[in-house]
């Protein structure tokens, strides 16, 4: 359901009224809470307070005990409006200085307000009709949040639920959930050796593993394989560039709250990059090329760095400092449609090897209105927008359009896909630039041996490795592709009659290029065989005394309860290929 269905229906209206059986619940429970806001969310709501008293986990099922009365009582939710100078007055008697300072924000002469029993709260809606039409609701979860988002302001307690029109959804929803946290990348990068993340090193700067790290070295030789047979060249920047480089590029403008303090140096001032393309432009335009050259496809797995506010930082979702699978074609406009399929054909070609395969494509375009996030040359905008449209309606793919969703430079495709919790991410993107060609002031002489300017299109398959990574663990539960998994095979000797052989075993395999490991450690039989299926390892070969006498492998996949006896030669013959 997109944004817009979601907010036209009927589970819309009923758990935003949920969120105010929530407030309700919360006066309730402690009569001097401050109300902050409650809106409904993808998956459910929430409401931001400021308790007079400690709140903690323990305390929601009394909370949902009051918000389940609420909704038996079934009673009516009344619309109503007020003069915002009696609303003012009326919330600053009650002490309620977060909506205080809302309304004070506001200026429509009258507010408007809901009405569930005598509880009123500022609200433009919509809701159900009655509190009866809640027909399952659980809070889930408490968090902390600061007021409006800035950490400068109080820190405020952010209680989750979500709400239903059956409880048989509920259900369904709660099973799903129980499911992310078997799947949530940060547990499994712990239990499969994939990443952590040390206090000595600092929060939000990922620590890949050696099993994380030959995950990332695949997935690295991969991509840039598939990138050089597409005809593009890999380059390595710095990490650093001068002010005036970002001046020039506008991301001091558009995006110096996400940047890192400046660094002076011999009276000169630098920043930690927040994205690769200034440094390829730089590339692009350090020389004079001609309209036989274009396109030029400049690749490189180069490392950005984003100021996150501690509280927003997550495993590898929400980090500090990563890599981003970053390109940038500089070409012709009427190359234009060419290059932005290719980019697409490598998106599908790469999820395909993947097995990734529910996603789709989403067309982000500008806000006109937003003047402050978006440069105002309309007449650019039309021409990126309607050129991306075009390529994607001559190649058939079907596609959704999302206004105020567009980079600061221009309008570009995302690919779409659900995490675990059901929520909507970016995963790959192919962007297309008219803006930052002409900040530059870039050039190629075309047929008449005039100067012209090229377009840019920015392009990332796998977004950030980190991100990706983060993603493709929990769509995985960390059962990668053979080809992809960190560890292939594990041998497990039955006892140290047999360990020669075994160790010949391993020797074979590391022959024919798999990445194999023995297990001699003092536990049980059945326990290491556990500990192999825990850590998703694809094979496992139990040799015992009959195997040694015979040159076989017993063979224990990931896919089947079955247990073959091979030789050496048809086991490695029937592995898969690629």
């Amino acid at each position: 359901m997109d944004k817009e269905t979601y907010e036209n229906s009927e589970l819309y209206k009923l758990r935003h009224t949920a969120s105010h059986l929530l407030a309700m619940a919360a006066i309730e429970f402690d009569p001097k809470v401050k109300l902050a806001i409650g809106p409904p969310i993808e998956n459910g709501f929430y409401y931001d307070f400021e308790f007079s008293k400690p709140f903690s986990e323990e305390d929601l099922s009394a909370l949902e005990k009051s918000m389940q009365k609420l909704v038996e009582r079934n009673i009516s939710v009344e619309h109503l409006t007020v003069k915002r100078e009696e609303a003012i007055a009326k919330a600053k008697k009650a002490h309620q200085v977060y909506k205080q300072e809302l309304m004070g924000n506001l200026e429509d002469k009258e507010l408007s307000f809901f009405r569930i029993d005598n509880f009123d709260d500022l609200c433009k809606g919509p809701h159900a009709k009655s509190t009866g039409e809640v027909k399952a609701l659980k809070l889930l979860s408490v968090a902390g949040a600061y007021w409006r988002g800035d950490e400068k302001n109080a820190m405020l307690t952010r209680i989750y639920g979500t709400a239903f029109g059956g409880q048989k959804e509920l259900e369904k929803y709660l099973e799903m959930l129980e499911d992310a946290k078997k799947r949530d990348h940060r547990k499994l990068g712990k239990d499969l050796g994939i990443f952590t993340i040390l206090p000595a090193i600092g929060s939000g700067l990922p620590v890949w593993l050696q099993k994380g790290a030959t995950l990332y070295r695949l997935l690295e030789e991969y991509v840039r394989n598939v990138e050089l047979e597409a005809g593009f060249q890999h380059v390595i920047t710095s990490e650093l560039g001068k002010k005036e480089l970002y001046e020039t590029s506008g991301h001091l403008d558009h995006y110096a709250d996400s940047m890192y303090p400046p660094i002076k140096l011999d009276n000169e001032t630098f920043y930690l990059r927040p994205m690769n393309c200034p440094h390829h432009i730089s590339i692009y335009a350090d020389g004079l090329h001609s309209y036989k050259q274009l396109p030029i496809r400049i690749a490189e797995f180069g490392e950005v760095f984003r100021y996150e506010k501690s509280g927003e930082l997550s495993g590898l979702q929400r980090v500090r400092a990563f890599t981003t699978n970053d390109a940038h074609i500089f070409c012709r406009e009427d190359q234009i449609k060419d290059e932005f399929k290719g980019v697409i054909q490598m998106i599908i070609q790469v999820y395909k090897k993947l097995g990734l395969k529910d996603y789709w494509f989403r067309l982000s375009l500008h806000d006109p209105k937003n003047k402050k996030k978006y440069s105002s040359n309309l007449e650019m905008w039309e021409k990126a927008e309607n050129a991306i449209r075009q390529a994607l309606k001559e190649m058939k793919i079907d596609y959704v359009e999302a206004v105020d969703e567009a980079a600061f430079y221009g309008p570009k495709i995302d690919v779409q896909m659900k995490n675990v919790l059901g929520r909507e991410e970016t995963v790959s993107t192919d962007q297309l630039d008219f803006y930052l060609p002409e900040r530059f002031g870039l050039e190629y002489i075309d047929e008449q041996g005039k100067k012209a300017r090229p377009v840019m299109i920015h392009r990332a398959i796998l977004g950030s490795m980190e991100r990706f990574i983060g993603h493709y663990l929990e769509q995985t539960a960390g059962e990668f592709p053979f080809w992809l998994s960190p560890i292939q095979v594990r041998i497990i000797p039955v006892s140290d009659k047999v360990a020669e052989y075994a160790h010949e075993v391993l020797n074979e395999m590391k022959k024919s290029g798999l990445r194999a490991e023995i297990d001699e450690s003092n536990e049980t039989l059945g326990k290491r065989i556990r500990a192999a299926e825990l850590e998703k390892i694809p094979y496992v070969l139990v040799v015992g005394e009959k195997e040694a006498g015979n040159r076989t492998v017993t063979v224990r996949t990931r896919q089947t309860a079955d247990q073959p006896t091979l030789g050496l030669e048809d086991f490695l013959k029937n592995l898969p290929k690629g």
